[in-house]
């Protein structure tokens, strides 16, 4: 109760910002077009000599704020026009408005500007392989990140259940915590069960990059193939969106995110969100009831699966200071419910075993530029997780899927029985040193430090001795790159990397040998290495770019894999580092007829060489999941991804993925005789997949102004085993089937954009679909959602 106390005070201060963001500061707006009338998304507005600029929305539009008074130069720019200067004088209080008509150039790419892409373009142009989705484009949506991210190429993001259930991502054939995630730059590791990205509102992020295989050395991670980088909304303005969500199941999603910042440079920002479902859907599986018949393919609902989870995020501080760009204070607190409907297959079922979690993190956010010395940048972040996480299972029943159970007399569980509450104090520390040299060479240093201490106790077993034992991890990732600029056409970097761990556990054994007889011995061990990298990009012509990219990784073993997460993965204190040589060679390609029809294409060919490779397999009683390394796995695969539009009142694209994950283990340990599994495909892992989406606007719809947009999208994934191939015969063979699952929305936008009404159909044709194990997800279900936004940098 006092997290959501804390959770409605957090909404209620969201309020009081938004009143106060109603308020004009000394501001400098306009909308920037092409000769020909087009608004130019993406166009960068600097004020010359300052620290001043921003870049144009989907509407050409911008807006600078906190300007001081006084005769400043106006640049604009943007690719495939000719830069424009303007002097302009800001009087003390106002809101001053300058529009710009930009010259194509035809010394430059003719656009860049593809539907989907307008947004990100710098972060597309770089040389690693990285896709950006416009986050903006979707606040409308009812998405989730994880299902944002679930219609990039290269991704899968697999799942146990409905809303909140146990998700597995995969890119480029990397699953698991092999792909690591940040937000703004920070990494997620310790942020707990409270907050991932499957629980994250998609409208807390302005856009979300997807870096895949080689990662930049900025981001300070131990990541074998690939990284999720959701980036939130920083910028000096004041603004506030608001939205509610309801839909089938019981589903209830609410989400508000609020800033101001004042003239005197105070800045305060708020995000709050919530979701609940019941996850009550039908599913189709086999019943065995308790007087010995045995149904198959009945259909019943889930009945021991609601989530909640409620997330205040608040943070204040100043901006724009002699001593600090950005020196922000913040905490982030949250809660969240589970209850836990199966095992790691259906067959097991549960009616009354479920899960708590919290978070509350203090966080501090640091930033200058051209600190002592011009070019000279620096970020610093801390935070420490308080949060706590407790598994509890005590009810001694034994249920089926007609939601039957049979009690048994005694203290037992489910499971396992127990109320294990535990913290796993976690700390985290990161610090960015930068070094613009010149125009053509720069140098980054990046350091990141992550603490873990699990303690713990259970209030059924207070004396036992194992949850004495201890948990310990500590990880540090140094990083150094250098970056050398020939010129827009071309850029090169380089980079190398070094890991470390070190680990502290106990180990049970039975010194006696009589039954019950269990003592504990401490055991500590370390890892230390080296990994490297180089990415290049050239532009042959303005508007067609190549880029290779190779990286030798390492990923040490996250702290659930190594301890267990209680659930349903089993600990593995033996695992070792993993690593991997990730090779990309990619091209994009955008084009515009007749300045009406553009197109763009990206392709990418990647070869992945893994040694220790952790992958999940089930343990020995079929009912948990435990990590082992796979000695040898290669991955040889392609993505590539197909966009146009029409004017501004059509879009559509596809994208598909082949990955070719191979078992290139000959001799498992100590055999001499080649293994049957020899050159296997890696089992249940999609190695088939794409998706398609189109949009259809109807600008001025209803009143000028308006506009109606209807959306369609289609996932598809094609058959693949749950075991290795060579194994079974194909009528004992378990495969989880191909998949087809199609989308449909409406969005009608009113007021420019600050009203938003949207409905939804997802699994439009309810079909069956499956992930982890083949465990079922939702059939089809209508959500609607409405949306309240304003900002004064509109």
């Amino acid at each position: 109760m006092q997290i959501k106390k804390i959770l409605l005070l957090g909404m209620l201060c969201a309020c009081v910002i938004f009143t106060s963001a109603q308020n004009r500061l000394s501001s400098i707006s306009g909308q920037i077009k092409s000769s020909s009338g087009e608004p130019i998304p993406g166009a960068t507005i600097k004020i010359h000599k300052t620290n001043y600029g921003t870049i144009t929305d989907q509407k050409g539009s911008f807006n600078i704020m906190n300007i001081p008074f006084g005769n400043y130069t106006l640049q604009v720019s943007a690719i495939g026009f000719k830069t424009q200067k303007k002097e302009i004088n800001v009087t003390d209080g106002a809101v001053a408005s300058f529009n710009f008509s930009l010259d194509e150039s035809s010394e430059q790419m003719e656009t860049l500007n593809v539907i989907g892409r307008t947004a990100n373009q710098q972060v597309n142009r770089q040389a690693f392989n990285v896709t950006s989705i416009d986050a903006k484009k979707l606040h409308n949506s009812t998405l989730d990140i994880s299902h944002a991210l679930d219609r990039v190429s290269g991704v899968r993001v697999r799942e146990a259940g409905g809303l909140g259930s146990r998700m597995d991502f995969s890119l480029n054939g990397f699953t698991g915590r092999q792909v690591k995630f940040f937000i703004d730059g920070v990494p997620m590791d310790n942020f707990g069960s409270s907050f991932q990205i499957n629980n994250i509102p998609i409208n807390l992020a302005q856009r979300v990059e997807v870096y895949k295989g080689v990662v930049p050395v900025w981001l300070g991670s131990d990541a074998l193939g690939g990284a999720i980088n959701i980036v939130t909304d920083n910028t000096m303005k004041s603004y506030m969106d608001a939205s509610y969500s309801y839909g089938s199941f019981n589903t209830h999603k609410t989400a508000i995110n609020a800033g101001y910042t004042a003239a005197s440079g105070f800045k305060v920002q708020i995000n709050a969100f919530q979701n609940y479902s019941d996850n009550d859907y039908k599913v189709t599986t086999d019943v065995a009831a308790f007087n010995g018949q045995y149904f198959r393919n009945q259909v019943v609902k889930r009945f021991n699966d609601t989530y909640h989870n409620e997330t205040l995020i608040a943070s204040a501080g100043v901006v724009n200071k002699s001593f600090a760009d950005q020196l922000m204070f913040g905490l982030t607190v949250g809660q969240n419910y589970s209850e836990i409907q199966t095992g790691a297959r259906m067959i097991s079922v549960f009616g009354d075993w479920h899960r708590k979690g919290s978070i509350l993190m203090p966080t501090v956010k640091y930033a200058k530029k051209d600190l002592f010395t011009k070019g000279l940048d620096l970020r610093v972040n801390g935070n420490f997780n308080f949060g706590t996480e407790q598994n509890i299972d005590t009810v001694y029943r034994r249920y089926n899927w007609f939601q039957d159970y049979k009690e048994y007399p005694g203290a037992g569980s489910e499971r396992e029985r127990s109320m294990y509450k535990f913290r796993n104090n976690n700390g985290l520390a990161t610090a960015n040193l930068s070094y613009t040299i010149d125009e053509h060479h720069s140098l980054s240093l990046n350091n990141v430090f992550n603490s873990f201490n699990r303690k713990g106790s259970d209030e059924l077993y207070p004396d036992a001795e194992k949850y004495e034992q201890p948990r310990i991890n500590n990880k540090n990732v140094l990083g150094l790159g250098y970056k050398y600029s020939a010129s827009e056409k071309w850029n090169t970097s380089v980079f190398a990397k070094q890991f470390y761990q070190s680990n502290k556990y106990s180990q049970s054994y039975n010194p006696s040998g009589n039954w019950g007889d269990i003592a504990y011995l401490t055991q500590k061990n370390s890892y230390s290495k080296t990994g490297y990298g180089i990415a290049s990009t050239y532009f042959i012509v303005p508007n067609l770019q190549v880029k290779a990219s190779y990286e030798k990784s390492y990923r040490l073993p996250e702290t659930d894999e190594l301890f267990g997460d209680l659930l349903n993965l089993e600990g593995n204190i033996d695992l070792k580092p993993e690593q991997s040589n990730n090779y990309n060679l990619g091209f994009s390609y955008q084009a515009q007829l007749n300045k009406i029809h553009r197109f763009s294409f990206d392709g990418n060919l990647m070869y992945r060489d893994a040694k220790d490779f952790i992958r999940p397999s089930l343990n020995n009683n079929q009912t948990k999941q435990v990590m082992g390394n796979l000695a040898d796995v290669t991955n040889l695969g392609f993505e590539s991804e197909i966009r146009y539009s029409f004017k501004q009142l059509f879009t559509a694209g596809v994208n598909v993925t082949y990955q070719n994950l191979r078992n290139n283990t000959r001799f498992e340990q100590g055999q001499t005789m080649q293994s049957p599994l020899f050159r296997d495909r890696i089992p249940n892992m999609p190695y088939l997949f794409g998706n398609a989406d189109a949009s259809l606007f109807f600008n001025n719809f209803g009143k000028k102004g308006n506009t109606l947009t209807l959306g369609y999208n289609v996932l598809y994934v094609h058959a693949y085993y749950l075991s290795w191939p060579s194994q079974g015969t194909s009528d004992t063979k378990y495969d989880i089937p191909r998949q087809w699952m199609q989308d449909v929305n409406a969005v009608y936008t009113l007021g420019g954009g600050r009203y938003n009404i949207g409905l939804e159909c997802k699994n439009l044709l309810d079909n069956r679909i499956y992930d982890n194990f083949s465990l079922q997800k939702p059939g089809r279900a209508f959500y609607a959602k409405v949306r309240y936004f304003f900002s004064n940098n509109r």
